[in-house]
C-alpha cells in the first residue's frame, strides 16, 4: 500500500476476527513506531505488549468495573459514561492485541513524541491490513499505582496511547473531513 493510501485508509476499528496476532508483527510494528522523530532525539518512548484475548478482555472487564466507580477522577466528558454502562460494551472491543505506548521521560516533548510513535505504529499496521484503535479510556486505569505494579510496569513511565489491534471483521467507512483550517503566516 502505497503511503497516501495507507494515511487515507487508517481507521478506528471496533470489530476484530477470532485471529490472533502473533509477536514478530508486534514486534515489527514496533520497531516502525522507534522510527518516529523524537525533540533532541531522545527517544522517551518504552513499550508494553499482550497478545493474550483472554487477559485483555479480562482487564477490560477491570477498567470498566473502574470506570463505573471512578469515572469523575477522569478527564473524560461524562457522556462517555453511558458508553461504559453499556451491556456489552468492552473497552478492548474484544481486540487479540494490546499495545502500551510508554513516556519514560518527564521532558516536555516526551508525549507528544509517544504520539508520533502511536501514530507510525497504527499506520505501519495498516499496511500490513490489521486494524487499531486507541483506547484513551483505559488510560487512566494503565497510569493507576497499583496497576503499573500488577503489571511490572517501571513506575516512572506514564501510559500515553493503549492501542489495541488485530484483523477487522470489516474497514469502518470514511468519516470524511473538514477542509484544513490554514492561517498563512506572511
Amino acid at each position: 500500500m502505497e503511503l497516501m493510501d495507507t494515511i487515507r485508509n487508517r481507521r478506528a476499528v471496533r470489530e476484530y476476527t477470532d485471529a490472533q496476532i502473533d509477536r514478530p508483527t508486534i514486534e515489527r510494528l514496533i520497531n516502525a513506531a522507534i522510527l518516529a522523530p523524537s525533540a533532541m532525539n531522545l527517544q522517551p518512548w518504552a513499550f508494553a505488549a499482550l497478545v493474550n484475548r483472554e487477559r485483555i478482555g479480562e482487564y477490560a472487564r477491570r477498567i470498566k468495573s473502574w470506570l463505573l466507580t471512578d469515572f469523575s477522577q477522569t478527564p473524560f466528558d461524562a457522556s462517555l459514561r453511558a458508553l461504559v454502562e453499556g451491556e456489552g460494551y468492552s473497552v478492548f472491543h474484544h481486540a487479540p492485541a494490546l499495545v502500551l505506548v510508554m513516556a519514560k521521560s518527564a521532558q516536555p516533548q516526551a508525549y507528544e513524541d509517544c504520539c508520533l510513535a502511536a501514530e507510525n505504529l497504527m499506520l505501519a499496521a495498516r499496511a500490513e491490513g490489521l486494524g487499531t484503535c486507541c483506547i484513551g479510556l483505559a488510560r487512566p486505569w494503565f497510569n493507576l499505582r497499583a496497576t503499573k505494579q500488577e503489571l511490572g510496569l517501571p513506575e516512572e513511565h506514564d501510559i500515553v496511547v493503549p492501542i489495541v489491534l488485530g484483523h477487522p471483521k470489516a474497514w469502518p467507512e470514511p468519516h470524511g473531513r473538514r477542509p484544513a483550517e490554514i492561517h498563512w503566516l506572511g
